[in-house]
């Protein structure tokens, strides 16, 4: 349709007005339709899209005030500009009309130009406000995109706090609970795949992670190649952290144990866990990422570059947290690198 043209609605219970005035519209280049009562001009505009109502004032049952009142008090018609076309012409039926949101008001008989210009107006200001609203859904639409894109990136509370103007975020937590997971072999796997191969079995494996993390209410850091970094406890605190991450990590050796035999690859992770304080904040200024540091971290990164492969090694304090619920085999003072000597445990399962 061209901006010019619209689809507007006559309604008047007079049948010789009525078609005088759909005739005359319908000569200027406007689609025509035509209603003899309030009721049925009320049925049309909610069924039928219109750009435009001319509105007789005095009719039976419903007159015209009350037609555009339900009209303007309706959020899903309201945008409908309504013009009022009327034998009453004392200035209070004018004024009350505007008041109740018509665009304009023309007296009986109508004067085709100043019809024809007012209707053209009517149209143009419709045309411009459905432009608006169509780009504000857009804008809408592509700041939710932004949104989720940030949500993927950031931690929600962490994200907020950065919309709201924070430039430096940086925080101490005095206990969370970190793991780390890598797969077992899969420099040597890779070599077999096709790099589309491989990209789609990290995603299936990480992707089964997400969703173990999402289950329980734990916040992912990041993936380093073939390796997974996840923490409990931040960045808003949780009493339970160490026994979410526990949870977390029986589930992902079942994970990847069921992706091993669908798959029919030997895949297998090996984990890490340690409990401690950390500091946690936001780096970088355009790639930025939400990352921890400090010696619980290394800690739990040593558990799991020195554990065994379909275990989950843990550190004294973690054991320290889990022992009242959960099954452990103790493995004994290992040498870690950079730590010395510790006592290390395995975690099992969970008790009755």
């Amino acid at each position: 349709m061209k901006h010019d043209q619209g689809n507007v609605l006559v309604v008047d219970d007079n049948q010789v007005n009525r078609d005088l005035l759909a005739r005359r519209v319908k000569r200027h280049g406007h689609t025509i339709a035509s209603a003899s009562d309030g009721f049925q001009a009320l049925e049309m505009v909610r069924t039928q899209p219109f750009d435009l109502v001319l509105l007789d004032i005095m009719m039976p049952q419903m007159n015209g005030y009350q037609v555009l009142e339900t009209l303007k008090a309706d959020p899903a018609l309201r945008h409908i500009p309504v013009i009022m076309i009327s034998a009453v012409d004392d200035i209070d039926s004018v004024v009350r009309c505007i008041e109740l949101g018509a665009e304009d008001y023309l007296s009986k008989p109508f004067n085709p130009v100043l019809l024809k210009a007012r209707i053209n107006a009517c149209l143009e200001k419709k045309r411009l406000r459905d432009q608006e609203q169509a780009y504000l859904k857009r804008l809408a639409e592509e700041q939710e995109k932004s949104e989720r894109l940030l949500l993927n990136i950031l931690p929600a509370p962490i994200a907020q706090r950065l919309k709201q103007g924070e430039k430096t975020i940086a925080d101490s937590f005095s206990e969370v609970t970190v793991l780390f997971a890598d797969l077992v072999g899969f420099t040597k796997l890779s070599a077999n795949l096709s790099p589309a191969e491989l990209v789609e079995l990290l995603n299936m494996i990480f992707s089964r992670f997400d969703e173990l993390a999402e289950k329980y209410g734990l916040e992912k850091i990041k993936t380093i190649g073939d390796a997974y970094m996840i923490v409990g406890g931040l960045p808003t605190p949780k009493e339970d952290h160490a026994e979410a991450i526990a949870e977390m990590a029986l589930d992902m050796l079942e994970r990847v144990k069921e992706i091993s035999e669908k798959q029919g690859k030997l895949l297998q992770i090996r984990i890490g866990i340690n409990t401690g304080a950390v500091e946690a904040g936001v780096i970088g200024t355009k790639k930025f990422a939400y990352d921890l540091w400090g010696d619980t971290v290394n800690t739990a990164n040593r558990m799991e570059s020195h554990g065994i492969p379909g275990e989950i090694q843990v550190t004294e304090n973690t054991y320290n947290c889990l022992a009242n619920k959960y099954t452990f085999q103790e493995r004994g003072t290992i040498e870690i690198k950079g730590k010395g000597s510790m006592r290390t445990y395995l975690l099992v399962g969970r008790k009755e």
